[in-house]
């Protein structure tokens, strides 16, 4: 999931070069997104890891 975040950064940054605002923001909002989504599943399968040790 963090390699699709990183993508569609990737897509934002080529869009906002060549003036494509909508475009742009679209792709940053979603790459926004998954990046939080990746963290929030990092951290729970982190929490997990711990209590399954204990």
């Amino acid at each position: 999931m963090l390699h699709y975040a990183v993508v569609f950064f990737i897509i934002a940054l080529i869009a906002a070069v060549f003036g494509f605002g909508g475009i742009a923001a679209g792709a940053a909002g979603i790459a926004k997104i998954l990046f939080f989504i990746f963290l929030i599943g990092a951290l729970i399968t982190f929490l997990f890891s711990l209590t399954r040790r204990a």
